[in-house]
């Protein structure tokens, strides 16, 4: 049921997110004292109360818990928070590097100096969820759908391709490899079914569009037979392709870092933890991007498009220079090719969803 539920339910999670950080707020105000460092609002203790080791400083040497520990409405849901989210000060110092001085950003936590940073990882987490949330509570705008058949109908017809398998497969009784067949098809209809269930509880906008006139001439077999299903049912391939999407957002990183070294294949100086960093933080940026992206086209914000276009290669230049060391020629024709090397590893990536979701 969590997997039914993963387009769904970022909506309540998002309205939930609000509601915690309202909470934050009133409780910082109503208790103002939770941040001070005096009064009953906190302990002053002379061991670590987890462990019991003697304090020297604000922290244990031994376990890493604060010295003093919180006891307001405010701490508590400030924890709350932190552990759902990394919901801390450190993100308001993070993001701005991330967008005007992502070289720097990137060659610091490479570098070990790392305390006042999110992680590119966890960064990359929230910043996944932040993207799925925004799409689907754009709905179907984004997606820009023209609906003429409905969900129902199309369930109907799945239903009534199944009891066509039914008795097919009574006739068959003494074939076993068109029993077989037949099983297999039915399973895959009773999937669809499920599916497609699963995609009306979720409440995204999305249905069947008219697809006449819409023609692939792949040579390859099965993006042929891939296109086709999306034809016969694009709401239920829509569904699978955003739930896929989340799921393997994090094979983005490894499909990258492999294109990245090509571009430093000499450079000794330069592993591949440096290069899934960069790639890591990258694509923070890039979903950020395309959050705003999505929000100004909806609301159509002029210059969008000139932003889509330069934005991106612009960073990768900043971002290569800041953290390699590039010079300006250096920089250049690495993004050139660092671009290319992108389109390769989302269209690689696309591959991977439609092969895992079955479309």
């Amino acid at each position: 049921m969590a997997e039914a539920c993963d387009g769904g339910q970022v909506l309540n999670e998002t309205d939930a997110l609000g509601d915690m950080v309202g909470t934050v707020a009133t409780a910082r105000a109503i208790e103002p004292a939770a941040s001070s460092t005096a009064g009953a609002s906190h302990s002053h203790e002379i061991a670590c109360l987890n462990c019991g080791t003697a304090l020297v400083g604000s922290h244990c040497h031994d376990c890493g818990q604060t010295a003093h520990v919180h006891k307001t409405l405010g701490a508590f849901f400030h924890d709350l928070l932190h552990g759902v989210f990394h919901f801390e000060g450190k993100i308001w110092r993070t993001l701005p590097m991330l967008v005007i001085r992502p070289g720097k950003l990137t060659r610091e936590y490479i570098d070990g100096r790392r305390a006042s940073y999110v992680s590119p990882i966890a960064l990359f987490l929230f910043c996944v969820f932040l993207l799925f949330t925004t799409f689907n509570s754009l709905g179907s705008n984004v997606v820009n759908t023209n609906m003429n058949v409905s969900l129902d109908q199309t369930i109907e017809k799945e239903r009534a391709e199944i009891a066509d398998l039914e008795i097919a497969r009574k006739e068959f009784a003494d074939d076993p490899a068109k029993v077989a067949a037949t099983d297999a098809a039915l399973a895959k209809s009773r999937a669809n079914i499920d599916a497609m269930e699963k995609l009306k509880a979720s409440g995204l906008k999305v249905s069947n569009v008219e697809s006449e006139g819409f023609q692939t001439s792949s040579d390859i077999a099965w993006i042929n037979d891939a296109v086709n299903k999306a034809k016969a049912n694009p709401g239920l391939a829509l569904y699978k392709v955003q739930t896929y999407s989340y799921k393997l957002s994090w094979a983005l990183i490894p499909i990258s870092v492999p294109f990245l070294w090509l571009l430093f294949p000499f450079h000794r100086r330069f592993g591949f933890y440096d290069h899934t960093v960069f790639v890591t933080y990258s694509l923070c940026f890039m979903t950020l991007l395309a959050i705003l992206l999505a929000v100004g086209g909806q609301f159509n914000v002029p210059g969008v498009a000139v932003a889509g276009l330069v934005a991106p290669p612009l960073h990768m230049y900043r971002q290569l220079r800041g953290t390699y060391g590039l010079t300006r020629l250096g920089g250049l024709w690495r993004t050139a090719l660092l671009s290319m090397f992108a389109f390769t590893a989302l269209m690689l990536f696309a591959v991977l969803i439609l092969v895992e979701a079955g479309i």
